[in-house]
């Protein structure tokens, strides 16, 4: 006899929801309330005083050279573990065994005892203390302790001593003053073997016409080469930054272009705040043409404005875009200048610029050699970027070679 369903049984068959093995829910229970706990743990961690500090990781990084320490991203304290890596920066960097070589950063010392190990001195500069501490006892370990000289200043603050070599895994968050400071520094060098963020590697190597080309590149290759060696992932690190990194060698070079820095400098400034506007766009505004006429007038008249105890003060070319300064640049030039003598002023900026085919370039897309023949035609006809009396009493020139485009 064969047994036949009715449409109504079938359906209730369809619709009947299966069990679950007691085994498979119990599994189930227990996961969930994994995850709660664990939550509740992320949680509690989160309020807790220690990790209001937003440069606090979140978790404590343990590695057999850092003896279980609390690390900070805010810091830059990243330490290189890869010894291929290592071994990579210290043979590129060409050390020679009379040589005293700076390393900024150390951490707990990875790379100084490959760095020991090659040359006559290290110098290291460390500003965290227990840092130093772990350093000094893996140095002593090693036999080294008699070729390490750590100073525990900040790198940016304290003026270095003598050495050939820079060879150092610098932190991000100082990337830009400290190479400043070292190719504009008064400490000469054969060569700085850096490992830096990839984006910042990239930002010193680019060239005219690159989208990351920019006052940094501009700055820096007046007065050194910078060469790629290698990317470097941020899975070599501990803990992992967000980004990849990059080495590179800056080497000084021999010629440096006879010109006054602080002028350079103040001009890139201007040239560069805009950098994708044409150079008469930029030059010709008011502003700016109310700028340099005070500037002018200072170096053509010093003693007389001292006479009449005017006081001026050098303005900030970052700020082109407030119109605070624009209004106060505005009341104090338009006090000492006419109309007329501002308009023949910019006449002749106008004709600087017609006259080296430079109105119609853009600051992104020229050489250092064509801002240089810029620059000078602009000083020969007494227009100036900086305030001339104040380069002669500086005694250092250092100057920020950041990118404010």
């Amino acid at each position: 006899m064969r047994f036949i369903l009715s449409f109504k049984e079938k359906r209730e068959m369809l619709c009947k929801p299966k069990r679950v093995p007691i085994e498979l829910t119990r599994l189930i229970f227990r996961q969930q309330q994994r995850q709660l706990s664990s939550k509740s743990s992320r949680h509690s961690r989160r309020t807790d005083g220690r990790d209001r500090d937003d440069s606090y990781t979140g978790k404590r990084k343990q590695n057999p050279e850092a003896h279980d320490l609390y690390l900070y991203k805010s810091k830059g304290q990243h330490i290189l573990t890869n010894p291929r890596v290592l071994d990579k920066i210290v043979i590129t960097s060409s050390i020679k065994t009379t040589d005293t070589v700076l390393e900024i950063g150390p951490g707990t010392g990875n790379l100084t005892l490959r760095l020991l190990d090659a040359a006559k001195e290290v110098v290291a500069v460390e500003i965290d203390t227990r840092m130093v501490e772990i350093l000094n006892k893996r140095v002593a370990e090693h036999g080294f302790q008699d070729k390490l000289n750590v100073i525990r200043k900040d790198a940016l603050r304290t003026e270095f001593p003598q050495f050939d070599l820079v060879v150092a895994n610098i932190p991000y968050g100082i990337s830009s003053p400290l190479v400043t400071k070292l190719v504009y520094g008064m400490n000469p060098f054969r060569s700085a073997t850096l490992l830096l963020q990839k984006e910042f590697a990239r930002r010193l190597l680019a060239k005219p016409g690159d989208s990351e080309f920019n006052r940094l590149a501009v700055n820096v290759k007046l007065v050194a080469e910078v060469e790629f060696v290698m990317d470097v992932s941020k899975r070599d690190f501990l803990p992992c930054p967000k980004v990849d990194s990059s080495v590179v060698i800056i080497r000084p070079k021999a010629d440096i272009p006879d010109v006054n820095l602080q002028e350079w400098s103040a001009f890139t400034r201007t040239c560069f705040n805009k950098k994708n506007r044409t150079l008469g766009a930029i030059l010709k505004q008011k502003k700016k043409v109310l700028e340099l006429l005070r500037l002018s007038k200072m170096t053509g008249s010093r003693t007389e404005t001292a006479d009449n105890g005017c006081e001026y003060f050098e303005c900030s070319s970052d700020s082109d875009d407030s119109e605070e300064g624009e209004s106060d640049e505005g009341r104090l030039c338009s006090s000492s200048s006419s109309e007329i003598e501002v308009g023949l002023f910019k006449e002749k900026v106008i004709e600087v610029l017609n006259s080296e085919g430079f109105d119609k370039k853009r600051p992104s897309k020229l050489s250092n050699e064509e801002l240089l023949q810029l620059l000078s035609s602009f000083n020969q006809a007494g227009i100036y970027f900086h305030d001339q009396a104040k380069s002669k009493n500086a005694k250092n020139v250092a100057f920020a070679a950041t990118d404010s485009s």
